[in-house]
């Protein structure tokens, strides 16, 4: 099979879900088949995109692109110019003509059996969607919802209330314009068939490298609450400023110097002011390998309250061994379940008890540990990356491929 793959950026350096699960599968994909590979490149990435790149595909196709950088003076001049777009401002800052202009000319000069648009940002770069199976990480409308529920200022949750409009339909189109749509979950390809009136939509599995997360023998204690992710995502600065305002302070009642570590890349200022606050929170910044703060860990804590699609960060914790105490927005798309491999909590105060009854209890550690680890057990790359080659074979009644 011969692919053609296009992604709004490259795959390294790897920082966030949707690029984890984006090589996961195709590093797998490309063992039996042919993967061209198009995305843009970004000053902050430098070559290691590039560099990478044979890892994961045949031949890749790179197009330099420079979005201003969130809260710059650019992004705020082109938040302005964005206001009368029918486009989102977190699809349009991806587009690029001289990418679109590089997908038409391989269209033109090669013979693909499948052309994949992975992410909805991706969309504009794209020249005909319906000559493209659509792989939706997210259901991008739901994270701007949730994001204005959460919303406390005015005005943030007017923004807020039009980009979810506008994201539902953009969104709308370029799902039903796709020859086919692929969800990171069951729910979401549900959610997608609902809100968009989709005939079909299918659904892979997310998948975990079991060997890369197996704990080292004597990892050193580093704290006992770990949060990890991309701290310039949205959902992610929301769960732990939260977790920080609304949950640690129930858990130090009982473990005053309960220590918690926040790892992630970029965290804005409101993050890194954290540690001022609350005594023995620990924000890294980018760090060179998540693993040593999982292994070092007693917890992984999931306090998110806006998100999609499904948490890598989960699957990972589990393959490490770690217990979960997670929302169940957190947990969303997972096939989990509360008291078995994963405690589900979504007030301050039951996301405080949870957390404070594992970190006191090492039977219930062990227990959530082993559980964990059998569920991710059953879920590889290569499982997801096997379905995802069945779902772009499988010949659709409603829109051919």
């Amino acid at each position: 099979m011969k692919l053609l793959w296009v992604c709004p950026t490259f795959l390294h350096p790897t920082t966030r879900g949707g690029q984890i699960r984006t090589l996961g599968m195709l590093r797998e994909m490309h063992r039996d088949h042919e993967i061209h590979f198009a995305a843009l490149r970004r000053p902050e990435d430098g070559e290691s995109g590039v560099r990478h790149a044979p890892e994961f595909c045949t031949r890749a196709y790179p197009v330099d692109h420079r979005p201003p950088g969130a809260r710059s003076l650019g992004f705020y001049g082109q938040f302005a110019r964005n206001l009368l777009s029918n486009v989102p401002l977190a699809v349009s800052r991806w587009e690029s003509a001289t990418l679109r202009h590089a997908v038409e000319q391989l269209l033109a000069r090669e013979e693909f059996d499948y052309l994949v648009c992975d992410f909805l940002a991706a969309a504009p770069n794209v020249p005909d969607m319906s000559r493209a199976v659509l792989f939706q990480h997210n259901v991008e409308a739901v994270i701007w919802e949730r994001r204005r529920e959460q919303a406390t200022n005015p005005l943030h949750r007017q923004v807020y209330r039009q980009e979810a409009r506008r994201m539902f339909n953009y969104e709308r189109r370029i799902c039903r314009e796709a020859a086919k749509v692929i969800a990171v979950s069951d729910e979401d390809a549900v959610r997608m068939r609902t809100m968009f009136g989709l005939a079909e939509c299918f659904a892979v599995p997310t998948g975990v490298d079991l060997d890369y997360f197996q704990p080292s023998a004597n990892p050193e204690p580093l704290a006992d609450l770990v949060f990890s992710g991309s701290m310039n995502w949205a959902p992610n600065i929301d769960g732990v400023l939260y977790f920080c305002e609304e949950i640690l302070p129930l858990i130090r009642r009982e473990r005053p110097t309960c220590r918690v570590a926040i790892v992630g890349r970029t965290p804005p200022p409101e993050v890194l002011r954290l540690p001022e606050k609350h005594p023995d929170v620990i924000v890294t910044g980018t760090v060179p390998d998540i693993r040593p703060y999982l292994w070092g860990s007693t917890v992984c804590v999931v306090p998110l309250r806006i998100g999609g699609g499904t948490r890598l960060k989960i699957y990972e914790c589990m393959a490490a061994r770690l217990p979960v105490v997670s929302t169940g927005v957190g947990a969303e798309g997972l096939p989990v379940t509360h008291d078995k491999n994963i405690l589900l909590a979504d007030t301050p105060q039951a996301f405080a008890d949870a957390c404070l009854a594992v970190l006191s209890d090492q039977g219930k550690r062990q227990a959530l540990s082993h559980e964990g680890h059998k569920l991710v057990e059953a879920n590889s790359w290569r499982r997801a990356a096997e379905k995802f080659v069945e779902i772009l074979s499988y010949k659709s009644v409603s829109s051919p491929c």
